[in-house]
């Protein structure tokens, strides 16, 4: 596993999320012994929630399974459990709900939550573009990266304000369909709705290209 990962150029952003991941665990756990509460704890599930998408990914590019069947079916997997990496931003909601501890240190502690799971998350996704450039455009590639941004802007509406998670595809797919049909029946009914998964959308669209475009590394002439 770790020669396929050395050849793929992955290692080291492997090695740099498990360090992340266990200084977020290490963080939560600090704030637990130090105050004797639990309300933070539950950021560790959310991050492995958001490790999902980026599991998915790095098992279709390590095991290769790029071809087009299963593809296509993997990465509708992989489309439901997106929305999970960026969710964690939302977590600043609880900022400050609880004062057991001083602000700057829950700042802290959720921002490193949030940076985690978006890290997983938009590495996943260029992990997506990558086995997406092998059957389509550049064009079309970013069209669907862009719609698939969107998508989690709208799935992370779902989850934080109508409590639907990934799992409730299988465990109530009906509640779940009626909950977002209604919504594009209804549109102009659900105001809120459109109004986070327009804005997360874009603002999750400035931070993936933004990183994509800091990653190109430019040509420097005259030096």
């Amino acid at each position: 596993m770790i020669n396929k990962l050395k050849t793929m150029g992955r290692l080291n952003i492997t090695i740099l999320l498990i360090a992340m991941t266990l200084f977020c665990f290490a963080i939560s756990i600090t704030r637990y012994l130090i105050t004797g509460t639990k309300v933070f704890l539950f950021l560790n599930w959310n991050l492995f929630l958001a490790l999902i998408p980026w599991t998915i990914s790095s098992l279709m590019l390590i095991y290769n399974l790029n071809k087009k069947p299963p593809l296509v079916l993997l990465i509708i997997s992989w489309v439901l459990f997106f929305p999970n990496s960026p969710y964690i931003l939302t977590d600043l909601f609880h900022l400050r709900l609880h004062g057991s501890a001083p602000v700057w240190f829950d700042l802290v502690l959720i921002l490193s939550f949030a940076w985690t799971g978006l890290v997983y998350g938009l590495t996943s996704l260029m992990d997506i573009e990558k086995m997406l450039s092998n059957y389509l455009s550049q064009k079309w590639v970013n069209t669907v990266i862009v719609s698939f941004l969107f998508l989690a802007g709208f799935g992370i509406y779902l989850g934080r304000y109508l409590r639907w998670n990934s799992w409730d595809i299988i465990k109530n797919p009906l509640g779940l369909a009626v909950d977002i049909i209604d919504r594009f029946i209804n549109p102009f009914s659900h105001p809120r709705t459109w109004g986070m998964t327009l804005l997360m959308g874009i603002l999750l669209n400035m931070i993936y290209f933004s990183i994509k475009f800091i990653k190109v590394k430019p040509e420097l002439k005259g030096i």
